[in-house]
């Protein structure tokens, strides 16, 4: 664990490349999106004990996680030699937010065309893949195993 704090020594493919700059990529425009565009389709995400614990409001909450969504997604860009230690973060931030999926599934809150409950599971299956994702283009699965 302490080997993912430090550079990034290994190799990257090609394909991780592309993988870690199309992620970041995505990780940016999605944060940009809390922030002004999608503001109010990110509400229903926010599970309702979020505004509770944090005392924050929901559009608060949304605001707050538009930063460390552009703050993780250009790190995925930018600091190639802490990619496997990024990767990380990201891996858990996407586990992190589960509980607002599952807030916007167990609720029936319609956003970003999930207007199903059908649809909000299968964005709920999709998660892992965020995850896997995550760990495989910045080496960290790697340095985890070792």
């Amino acid at each position: 664990m302490t080997a993912l704090l430090q550079p990034t020594s290994a190799p990257e493919t090609g394909a991780q490349q592309i993988g870690r700059v199309a992620l970041g990529s995505a990780m940016v425009f999605a944060g940009i999106g809390h922030l002004t565009f999608a503001r109010q389709e990110f509400r229903a995400q926010v599970p309702r004990f979020v505004p509770r614990v944090t005392k924050l409001s929901v559009d608060d909450v949304v605001l707050a996680s538009g930063v460390v969504e552009i703050a993780l997604g250009g790190s995925l860009i930018v600091l190639r030699s802490r990619r496997a230690a990024v990767g990380l973060f990201l891996a858990l931030f996407f586990v992190a937010i589960v509980p607002g999926n599952l807030a916007q599934w167990r609720h029936h809150r319609d956003g970003f065309g999930l207007n199903s409950d059908r649809a909000r599971a299968l964005r709920l299956v999709f998660q892992p893949v965020l995850v896997a994702w995550a760990l495989w283009s910045t080496g960290a699965w790697a340095e985890l195993r070792g």
